[in-house]
């Protein structure tokens, strides 16, 4: 397990609290020496979608000391802030969230000092984007329908969906619902096609919150790293923050 992968884990368990939370936080500190940048994203199939996009440009973002975090749910993001951001690591910060749960995002950056009524402009040169409705949602549309049933198919699934479709409440429903709705049916599923639905899309069509995430990092990832460790983006040093 590489140190990005272990820092993620040690954080997960730091933010869930309970008996093993001081260790894993002891842990999460050490470990922060290695990290570049935190992508905070509200689950597994964001972390998904970003690294197979990063992939499909010969990129391995844990090499790059990014570490892509998924929170558990939006609402979540207000303990991660406090553990990740000005008042706690003090790392350089991103994410991703759907457009629903964008003002948790919002109250909770402008909580910890990373900005002031932030605006959706406010909110991306942060580094953090929105989704519509989600990234799902987002992927399907770039896709079309068609396109998405022929990753379905690619997995193997064309009856599952066919016998999903067939269920009294999916049977009127617009296809993209019904697309949608039947990647989230079993755990693990939406993580599997969000990665799927990346690799398939062509290069003009990825989803404007994602491309433009990734291009964040990017430039994040070409900054030297004595600036990174030696700053956050609100311009404070970091080094004490990590000792607490």
């Amino acid at each position: 397990m590489d140190e990005v992968t272990r820092f993620r884990a040690a954080l997960v368990a730091w933010a869930a609290g309970g008996a093993a939370a001081e260790t894993a936080a002891a842990q999460a500190r050490r470990l922060a020496r290695g990290v570049r940048t935190i992508v905070l994203v509200e689950g597994p199939s964001d972390r998904a979608a970003l690294e197979a996009l990063a992939a499909r440009h010969g990129r391995d973002l844990g090499a790059e000391g990014v570490a892509v975090v998924p929170l558990g749910g939006a609402t979540n993001i207000g303990r991660f802030l406090d553990l990740c951001g000005p008042p706690g690591l003090g790392l350089p910060l991103a994410g991703l969230c759907d457009i629903g749960e964008e003002r948790h995002f919002r109250r909770h950056l402008e909580r910890v000092g990373l900005g002031t009524a932030l605006t959706r402009a406010g909110l991306e040169a942060l580094g953090f984007h929105v989704c519509v409705a989600d990234l799902e949602d987002e992927l399907i549309r770039a896709l079309g329908p068609e396109g998405v049933r022929q990753v379905i198919e690619d997995q193997g699934e064309t009856r599952p969906f066919h016998t999903f479709q067939g269920q009294p409440a999916q049977r009127q429903r617009p296809v993209e619902h019904q697309l949608r709705r039947f990647m989230g049916t079993h755990s693990g599923r939406k993580a599997l096609y969000a990665g799927a639905l990346v690799a398939h899309l062509a290069a003009d069509r990825v989803p404007r919150p994602l491309d433009r995430l990734l291009t964040h990092v990017t430039h994040r990832h070409h900054r030297p790293a004595r600036e990174l460790r030696g700053c956050g983006p609100w311009g404070g040093a970091v080094s004490a923050c990590r000792r607490r």
